[in-house]
C-alpha cells in the first residue's frame, strides 16, 4: 500500500511505487486525482467513458498469459489501497523509463515499451483475444470539462501525438499492437461547461498535443537508450 505521505495526485511527477509479485518486486505507477474525474479510456480495466477515481499503469512480466488482466488489474489497485471505480493500464515495458510532460495545465504521462512496433495499415490478418501485455501507455489529464464527442477527439489527438513523437525519437513505426490510451477530464457542471473541441487546433486539444508528444518522446528516447544498453527488446 502507498505511503499516505507519498503525493499521488501529480500526473507528470508520480512517485514509483512497487509490488511483490512471483518472488520478485515489479514497479508501477499510481494516479489519484484526489477526486472523481470523467474518463475516456481503451484500458483492459475500466475501459470506455465514465466516471473514474484513480489510474494504475503496472508492469507485469514478459510474456505475460493471463486472460483476465481487468481481474489481475484490480486485484493490484485494492493492493495498493485504493478502491472504486478505476483504470487499469499494463505493459511489459519498464515504468521506471516513463516520461512526463505538462503544457498550460495538460499533464501528460507516458511509458514506452518498442521491442514489438510497425505501422497498423499492413496486409496482414488480425488475430483474436487479448495480446500480449505492451507498450505505449499514456495517460493525460486536462483541467477542463470535455463533451463525449471532445472525450473521443482528443483520444484521436493524443495518437497522431504519440505517432509524431515515435517519428522525432526516430522510430520507424506508429506504435505496437498493444497500445492504451486514458484521457481524463472533469464533470462538467453549470458552471463548469463541457469543452465542445479537443482536435489538434483547438485550445485544449493544441495543449493536449503538445503534452503528449513531450511525454511520449521522453518515454521512447529512455527506451531506446535502455535496449542499446542491455541488447534487449523494452518490452515484451
Amino acid at each position: 500500500m502507498p505511503s499516505t505521505t507519498l503525493d499521488l495526485s501529480a500526473l507528470h511527477r508520480l512517485p514509483l511505487l512497487t509490488r511483490t509479485e512471483g518472488g520478485r518486486a515489479w514497479p508501477m505507477l499510481l494516479w489519484v486525482p484526489g477526486e472523481g474525474r470523467r474518463m475516456i479510456s481503451s484500458a483492459p480495466l475500466g475501459g470506455g467513458i465514465g466516471e473514474r477515481r484513480w489510474v494504475l499503469n503496472a508492469q507485469v512480466p514478459h510474456g505475460y498469459r493471463r486472460t483476465d488482466p481487468d481481474t489481475h488489474l484490480a486485484e493490484l489497485a485494492a493492493g495498493a489501497g485504493v478502491s472504486g471505480p478505476g483504470v487499469g493500464l499494463m505493459t511489459a515495458a519498464d515504468v521506471t523509463d516513463h516520461g512526463g510532460a505538462t503544457d498550460e495545465g495538460v499533464h501528460a504521462l507516458a511509458s514506452a515499451g518498442l521491442g514489438v512496433r510497425g505501422w497498423a495499415a499492413v496486409p496482414a490478418p488480425g488475430l483474436p483475444g487479448p495480446r500480449e501485455a505492451g507498450t505505449i501507455n499514456i495517460v493525460v489529464s486536462v483541467p477542463v470539462a470535455f463533451s463525449d464527442a471532445a472525450l473521443v477527439n482528443a483520444v484521436a489527438t493524443a495518437t497522431e501525438a504519440k505517432v509524431q513523437a515515435l517519428r522525432d525519437a526516430g522510430v520507424d513505426a506508429s506504435g505496437t499492437p498493444t497500445d492504451a490510451v486514458c484521457v481524463a477530464a472533469l464533470e462538467p457542471s453549470s458552471t463548469r461547461p463541457a469543452e465542445p473541441f479537443a482536435g489538434p487546433r483547438s485550445v485544449w486539444g493544441a495543449r493536449l498535443a503538445r503534452a503528449v508528444h513531450q511525454a511520449t518522446h521522453l518515454a521512447c528516447l529512455r527506451a531506446e537508450t535502455r535496449r542499446r544498453h542491455t541488447g534487449r527488446p523494452t518490452d515484451g
